[in-house]
């Protein structure tokens, strides 16, 4: 039977305190993927192997995550990750900008609720209305075909809540008409990638609410 992520803990060895570069954590997440594909590791291991991944700052922290998986090695002396492998590292900053068509323009309520999230890409506008009901909008992993983006808001006795994690520039320049517009929580990140995406949230709150709230990724501790 695997360890539980709370009984695996890190090395003490005083080489393991350098600091783990993307290919050792490639490599890590490599074999972890193989232990899934080989019943060494369930569904749930795996997720929550693969997050303390990319949570790593340091080679010890990465070496108890496969420990318990034969033909371990240390991150630092570990073999070439294949070439076909596909990461699973998070994008980041400039690297939410790709090439491609939109999954999705637009998300409407109508005394109901919709909502837009996990890995999905943005056009250059995306037009959401929520009229007496709900719309959230998640972009925490979102992508976007351009590098400037407008989300074009209508809510009128309803309510939009978006997230946005640290490394997008958010700008809001929406109007509230006995109702409110605006950033709810978290503070906006103080140093961000110069070439990072850019999120216009423009619109109107007609006795209705759009709030923006901070909210770390599941990377990085999400609550």
């Amino acid at each position: 039977m695997m360890k539980p992520m709370s009984e695996i803990t890190p090395s003490d060895d005083p080489n393991h305190l350098i600091r783990a570069s993307d290919a050792d954590r490639d490599a890590v997440a490599h074999r972890l993927r193989e232990g899934l594909a080989e019943g060494r590791l369930d569904p749930d291991e795996h997720g929550e192997r693969l997050d303390a991944v990319y949570r790593a700052k340091t080679l010890g922290e990465l070496v108890p995550l496969t420990k318990d998986l034969p033909d371990t090695t240390s991150a630092s002396g570990s073999a070439p990750v294949p070439a076909d492998f596909r990461s699973p590292r998070p994008v980041y900053g400039a690297g939410r900008v790709v090439n491609g068509s939109s999954t999705s323009s637009l998300a409407v309520a109508f005394v109901g609720g919709a909502d837009r999230s996990g890995d999905w890409v943005l056009p250059k506008n995306f037009y959401t209305s929520a009229v007496m009901g709900g719309v959230d909008i998640d972009l925490r992993e979102a992508r976007f075909t351009h590098r400037e983006t407008t989300i074009w808001i209508c809510a009128t006795m309803g309510g939009v809540g978006i997230i946005v994690p640290d490394d997008i520039q958010i700008r809001v320049h929406g109007l509230p008409i006995m109702g409110g517009f605006g950033i709810e929580e978290g503070a906006p990140p103080s140093v961000v990638d110069p070439e990072a995406p850019i999120v216009h949230i423009r619109g109107l709150a007609l006795m209705g609410g759009v709030g923006i709230k901070y909210r770390p990724r599941r990377y990085q501790g999400e609550k």
